[in-house]
């Protein structure tokens, strides 16, 4: 394998790793912030009726894709940009 192969291997390696672990800590405060949510709103003196009939494991779902989905998001951009300005 010549160096040039190998660099680029690695490049690849760390950019999934780093996808990887944002995705990770994303999951994990999209969780954590549809917890604290379902909380509030089930401590509420007057809750609402949208509070009432919510289906929590669906609420917990969503904050963890869209956790998922904002870390991932977020390391490819992150990436990307440190790429464009090695190249510059």
């Amino acid at each position: 394998m010549s160096q040039k192969n190998r660099l680029a291997d690695t490049h690849s390696h760390r950019l999934f790793l780093f996808v990887a672990v944002c995705s990770v800590f994303g999951v994990a405060l999209g969780g954590t912030a549809s917890r604290a949510e379902i909380y509030q709103c089930s401590t509420a003196d007057i809750p609402s009726n949208e509070c009432l009939t919510q289906n929590y494991t669906t609420k917990m779902l969503e904050g963890m894709s869209g956790g998922l989905v904002a870390g991932a998001s977020a390391a490819l951009a992150v990436t990307w940009q440190s790429w464009q300005r090695k190249g510059s």
